[in-house]
């Protein structure tokens, strides 16, 4: 039973994160095409682990993830506030290639069905 209210929280926790991400000033947030692929969340809710994607690649997520350290205590101040919790996990974030990586396979299917054709 417990691992539907973590999955629930994760999720929340999520798109409230992506919420406060639009809302930064800071350059190394607001100018790139990132985004909160999945936050994971310890069983006992005390530390979120929060996988932030770039559009660009790895490296603008990787600076991406330099803004949102340094931001961390408003986001997670932020995060608390919205969602009411008891206790606000601390957040970690984490640079991820999984669009990147998605748009190769998309890329790899596009060039098969050309050579089908």
């Amino acid at each position: 039973m417990a691992g539907y209210r973590i999955d629930r929280i994760s999720e929340d926790i999520k798109r409230e994160i992506i919420a406060v991400i639009r809302e930064l000033k800071d350059p190394r947030v607001m100018d790139k095409m990132i985004t909160v692929v999945r936050v994971e969340v310890s069983s006992d809710a005390s530390y979120a682990k929060a996988y932030v994607s770039a559009l660009e690649g790895l490296d603008t997520a990787k600076e991406a993830v330099k803004g949102l350290k340094n931001a961390t205590g408003y986001i997670r101040r932020e995060v608390g506030k919205r969602l009411h919790l008891r206790k606000t996990p601390e957040l970690l974030f984490i640079a991820d290639d999984s669009i990147e990586h998605g748009m190769n396979i998309v890329k790899i299917m596009d060039d098969l069905r050309t050579e089908e054709e």
